[in-house]
């Protein structure tokens, strides 16, 4: 009989990753939406189980959770996260699920100045408390940051990547590679256990040493633009981000300057069996949305 898991967050960037990988992995996989539509048809034709369910429903996830023996919990940077971890803690528990793998963040911390850090290293503490056999991932900056609505047009038409973060360093990983990660532990996830892993790519840079990477893999000069934290948050505010997203915006972004998000490991390579996809890997798979029509 197959290994049957959920993966909530399912139609998020590393929910596909990781029903992707698990799928391929030979796992049988539950992906729970809060609705179905054209982001969760993809899915559905990989060969997952669509199932409607909503983290502040206890019920929804008790009945997401029936007869899994695995789960990865992914919560958005929205606010309800504590109430959203209890609410799966509880489920998981009477589902009797065996592992769950938290996909947390490098910048979890109960003194940093935002709240979604701040809320995920309390959910952290919940999961630990509740006896449930869980692994913690806790993954630098993504790429992904790259596309966001509030980078990509400033990225794609005028060569800029723009960021309040100074002369700090991370290793940029992309999402696909902690879905590898989160698929591979479920699979296998007794070794992993009461682990906290903290995931970085392949390369710890600046944001000049990125900008020079985007340059050769582009095609075309790329400058990094340093601003303040108030610079950036009023620009955020301007193109309408959630106040919740901004706090923890102008909180991560004080930590990165002082080196939260700095670090290097083989964690993902060593989990997933496959190294991790660097700055020009992932600049070259999405070519099309970072140049401009006019750029080859």
């Amino acid at each position: 009989m197959k290994r049957k898991v959920l993966i909530t967050g399912a139609t998020g960037d590393t929910g596909r990753a990781a029903i992707k990988e698990s799928i391929r992995r030979g796992l049988d996989v539950r992906a729970m939406v809060h609705v179905k539509d054209d982001r969760s048809t993809p899915l559905e034709k990989l060969g997952a189980e669509i199932i409607v369910g909503d983290l502040h429903q206890i019920d929804t996830i008790h009945q997401a959770l029936e007869g899994s023996d695995a789960a990865y919990f992914v919560y958005p940077v929205q606010p309800g996260l504590i109430e959203a971890t209890v609410n799966f803690a509880q489920a998981a528990k009477e589902a009797a699920v065996t592992a769950i793998v938290n996909l947390s963040q490098r910048s979890a911390n109960r003194t940093s100045v935002s709240h979604s850090c701040r809320d995920s290293w309390i959910a952290e503490q919940v999961l630990n408390w509740s006896g449930l056999p869980v692994t913690h991932l806790r993954p630098t900056y993504f790429l992904e940051w790259l596309l966001y609505p509030w980078q990509l047009p400033l990225l794609r038409e005028k060569g800029i990547i723009r960021l309040p973060v100074g002369k700090g360093r991370h290793a940029p990983i992309a999402s696909e590679d902690i879905g590898r990660v989160a698929a591979a532990i479920l699979e296998n996830p007794a070794q992993h256990t009461g682990q906290t892993y903290p995931l970085f790519g392949p390369v710890e840079m600046n944001h000049e040493q990125i900008a020079a990477e985007l340059t050769i893999a582009l095609g075309r000069p790329i400058i990094f633009q340093n601003v303040s934290i108030d610079e950036y948050c009023r620009s955020l505010d301007a193109l309408g981000i959630p106040e919740y997203v901004v706090q923890h915006f102008r909180g991560a972004m004080d930590d990165y300057q002082h080196g939260v998000m700095s670090g290097m490991n083989d964690n993902v390579e060593r989990l997933s069996g496959r190294k991790p996809m660097s700055v020009s890997e992932f600049a070259k798979r999405h070519m099309e949305k970072l140049n401009p029509k006019n750029v080859a």
